[in-house]
C-alpha cells in the first residue's frame, strides 16, 4: 500500500508485484462524502416515486427513497406497499449512501451504519448477521453466536470478513466503540443547524486500512509525515506494527515505485494487453462500453484458439481495470466472436472469477448471442478518471484534460527527479494558468521551505502553452540566462 498527500489531495494505492490494482483519490476540490452524516431538511416529497429530496448543506439536494427510512425498511423486506413517513419541513438525520456523481445528487439513507474493522453497527436495525463472504459452516455458526452476544444494547450488527479470526472480547470492545460513535452523533444532531456535518467517515487512508485484509500486505509506504504518525499510532499495539514505513527518498514516492506512470495511463481510452491485443474504454452517462480487439496478435494455432486466448486475457485485464479506474454502474463488454459454446462459457467464468477479487460487489450476466457480456459494479463514488481530469476548455466539454492540481503534481515529480540527479538549479517552462494555480495554492511551499532549501526553482510561464504542456531541466551553472518572465519560486 502507498499513502501520500499533495496539498489537499489525499492519494492511496494498492500494488501487487509492482502492478497497480487499486487507486483512490480524495480531492480537496471534489470531496468524498460517502458515509458522512448530516442534519437535513425535507424540501420536496414525491408521493408517486415514494421519495423525497433533502437539503443537507451540499450544492445539490439529496435523494431519499422511502425504503431507506427505518420505519419502512420492514415493509420493503415483507414486500408490502411503502408509505412515505416524512413531509416537507421535517428535519432528518441522513447518511450519504452514494456521493454525488455527475449531474446526480447524493443518495441518502436514514438507516444509519457505522463501519469498523470487524463490525458494522446498524443503530436503526434489530437483527445481527454474518458476512456472506464467510462460507465455512463452523465459522458462520461461531460468529452468529458472537453476533447474538453483541446485540443486547439495541441496534444490530453485521460481522465482517475481517472478524474471522477475531476474539469475542475484541468484538465487544469494537461494538462499544461504535455505539459510542452513534451516541456522539445523536448529541451533535441536537445542537446542529440544517446542513451541518455531524459525523465524518474516515479519510481514504483509514478506510482502506479498515476495509482491507492486511494479512496479505507486506508494507505500507507513507510519504506524508502526519499520515505516517496517524497510521503508526493505529498499528502501535497490533501485530501489524512493523508494516508502516515512512518513505524519505529524494524522488517522489509514486514516481520512485513506478506507480505515477500507471496512474497517468488511467486517462487513456486504450489499454494494451500482453499479447499485442488491446481494449478500448468508452464512458457514457448510462454505462461504460469496453471493446476487445486482437490488434497485432495473430496466435500460433487456428483462429478460434487465437480469439479464445485473447478474450481470456481481456477478461482478466477488464476485471483489474474496472477496479483500478473505480468504474461503477453498468458495464458492457464486446468480446471477439467465438464459435465454441465451451469457450464462451469459459470466458464468462474467467471474468466472474477475476471480479470476485474486487471488494465492490459485481454481478455478471451470461453472454448474449452477439458476444456481449453485461455486468454491474457497485457505484458509491466518482470514478478515478473524472477525479483526475476536468472539462477541456479547448473542446468545450466534449473531452477532458488533466486538472491543474495533477499537472502540478507531475511537475513536482520531475523537479524532485532533477534534484535527485544532482542538479542545484531547475528551470520549469509551463502554461501560465497552471503557474497561477501553483502560486495561488502554494502547493510547493512545504518543499521550498524544507527539502529544497539551498536549491533554486525558476518557473517560466507561457500563455501559448497547452495546459498539459511543460518541460523541466536541470542546470548547475552559477550564472543562468533566463527571460524577463522567469520567476524564482525559491
Amino acid at each position: 500500500m502507498f499513502f501520500d498527500y499533495f496539498g489537499d489531495d489525499c492519494f492511496a494505492a494498492v500494488a501487487e508485484g509492482g502492478k497497480l490494482v487499486e487507486f483512490h483519490l480524495d480531492s480537496g476540490s471534489v470531496s468524498e462524502i460517502s458515509g458522512n452524516i448530516y442534519k437535513g431538511r425535507v424540501v420536496n416529497v414525491l408521493e408517486g416515486m415514494k421519495a423525497a429530496f433533502v437539503s443537507f448543506g451540499q450544492e445539490k439536494n439529496g435523494y431519499l427513497y422511502a425504503g431507506d427510512i427505518p420505519a419502512e425498511a420492514d415493509s420493503l423486506a415483507k414486500n408490502v406497499p411503502l408509505s412515505l413517513n416524512v413531509k416537507v419541513g421535517d428535519e432528518v438525520m441522513v447518511q450519504v449512501a452514494k456521493s454525488p456523481i455527475g449531474k446526480k445528487g447524493a443518495r441518502l439513507s436514514m438507516c444509519l451504519s457505522f463501519v469498523g474493522k470487524n463490525l458494522i453497527f446498524l443503530p436503526t436495525a434489530d437483527f445481527c448477521a454474518v458476512s456472506r463472504k464467510i462460507t465455512g459452516e463452523e465459522d458462520r455458526e461461531r460468529l452468529a453466536d458472537y453476533a447474538g452476544k453483541l446485540c443486547g444494547g439495541g441496534g444490530g450488527f453485521v460481522i465482517r470478513t475481517n472478524a474471522l479470526n477475531t476474539a469475542l472480547r475484541e468484538l465487544k470492545e469494537e461494538a462499544a466503540y461504535l455505539r459510542g460513535l452513534y451516541a456522539a452523533t445523536q448529541e451533535a444532531y441536537k445542537d446542529a443547524s440544517v446542513g451541518d456535518l455531524i459525523y465524518r467517515d474516515a479519510d481514504v487512508h483509514v478506510r482502506l486500512l479498515r476495509d482491507f485484509d492486511l494479512s496479505g500486505v507486506d508494507h505500507i509506504y507513507i510519504g506524508d509525515s502526519a499520515a505516517y504518525e496517524k497510521v503508526e499510532k493505529i498499528f502501535r499495539k497490533t501485530r501489524y506494527k512493523n508494516k508502516p514505513v515512512r518513505y524519505r527518498g529524494e524522488r517522489e514516492m509514486f514516481e520512485y515505485f513506478g506507480l505515477e506512470q500507471q496512474v497517468y495511463q488511467l486517462m487513456s481510452h486504450r489499454v494494451e494487453l500482453e499479447n499485442g491485443a488491446y481494449l478500448i474504454f468508452d464512458r457514457t452517462e448510462a454505462l461504460t462500453a469496453i471493446d476487445v480487439n486482437t490488434g497485432r496478435f495473430t496466435g500460433d494455432t487456428d483462429l478460434e484458439e487465437t480469439v479464445f486466448s485473447t478474450n481470456v486475457l481481456a477478461a482478466r485485464e477488464i476485471a483489474r481495470q474496472v477496479r483500478l479506474r473505480n468504474i461503477g454502474g453498468i458495464v458492457v463488454v464486446d468480446f471477439i466472436d467465438m464459435v465454441s459454446e465451451e469457450h464462451r462459457a469459459a470466458v464468462v467464468a474467467e471474468l466472474e472469477a477475476c471480479l470476485r477479487e474486487d471488494r465492490a460487489k459485481c454481478n455478471v450476466v451470461p453472454m448474449t448471442g452477439l458476444g456481449l457480456v453485461q455486468f454491474t459494479r457497485k457505484k458509491v463514488k466518482t470514478d478515478n478518471v473524472s477525479m483526475l481530469t476536468k472539462n477541456c476548455p479547448y473542446c468545450k466539454g466534449s473531452g477532458a484534460v488533466l486538472s491543474d492540481s495533477y499537472i502540478s503534481f507531475r511537475i513536482k515529480c520531475a523537479i524532485k527527479k532533477a534534484f535527485a540527479d544532482g542538479y542545484e538549479n531547475v528551470i520549469v517552462e509551463l502554461n501560465a494558468a497552471v503557474f497561477a494555480h501553483i502560486l495561488a495554492s502554494r502547493c510547493f511551499s512545504d518543499c521550498t521551505q524544507g527539502e529544497w532549501k539551498g536549491k533554486r526553482v525558476y518557473m517560466i510561464p507561457h500563455r501559448t502553452f497547452h495546459e498539459e504542456q511543460f518541460s523541466v531541466r536541470g542546470d548547475n551553472n552559477t550564472v543562468l540566462t533566463l527571460p524577463d518572465t522567469a520567476r524564482l519560486l525559491y
